[in-house]
């Protein structure tokens, strides 16, 4: 049986990725979201909010039987409130980092404690964003915390070399701009936050906004074939 365990499988390319998951018999799916929308005998639902630093770090990973591969996508991530520094609140930038940084940070190795000397193969995808490498204004913390995740992949595989662990995969992959959620969001913010807000808002009316279904599939590919990606941080445009 392969198992995976998925972050935020209520909407968006989590859902996209849980439910193509599914249609293999042999797949187990844990998600672990707020809300549920998904309802299939092998998958199981979590409820977390992210955004509840003890929730996060109290939950466990279960034992598991029979394994044949073990997979954890860190998929949630919030843009946060879109405001230049200065004028954000505390409260936000705290939300944001536990949700975009911290929380995938310690599933990460809760789940490597938990499963890294079970010599199966494994594979952990962090949903990383381009803001991560490019300075958006009003995404000061957005683009700091995906940061900090493409960082924090990068220095895990580094360790799961040394380590000579070759059954373990790390990525950080980002998805594009997908018609989603936090698209909704963007095109909601004032041209005094986030002088791009035309340009996103002409995505949606140009339809260059990718389908989540269309990224969930690139995903599984990677999820499907690891050893074939030698690089750590990409997008999925590269595949």
């Amino acid at each position: 049986m392969n198992y995976f365990f998925i972050t935020g499988t209520s909407r968006g390319i989590g859902n996209a990725i849980a439910t193509q998951l599914l249609a293999n018999p042999k797949n187990q799916v844990t998600g672990l979201s707020r809300t549920n929308s998904i309802s299939h005998e092998r998958f199981s639902f979590v409820e977390m909010d992210l955004s509840d630093e003890a929730r996060v770090k109290n939950w466990n990973f279960p034992e598991l039987k029979n394994a044949d591969k073990i997979c954890l996508v860190n998929n949630a991530g919030i843009i946060g409130a879109i405001y230049h520094a200065g004028k954000l609140e505390a409260d936000d930038i705290a939300k944001a980092y536990q949700v975009n940084l911290v929380a995938p940070t310690v599933l990460t190795n809760s789940f490597l404690k938990k499963y890294s000397s079970i010599s199966v193969k494994q594979i952990i995808i962090n949903v990383s964003s381009g803001a991560g490498k490019n300075p958006i204004d009003g995404w000061s913390v957005y683009c700091a915390t995906k940061a900090g995740l493409d960082m924090f992949t990068r220095t895990l595989a580094e360790e799961l070399k040394i380590a000579d662990k070759k059954h373990i995969y790390a990525f950080a992959v980002a998805p594009g701009v997908v018609d989603t959620s936090m698209q909704e969001e963007i095109r909601k913010s004032s041209s005094n936050d986030f002088s791009r807000i035309q340009t996103f808002i002409d995505y949606k009316n140009s339809h260059q906004l990718a389908n989540p279904i269309l990224i969930a599939e690139k995903y599984l590919s990677i999820l499907e074939l690891p050893e074939q990606f030698k690089d750590v941080i990409f997008s999925v445009k590269d595949i």
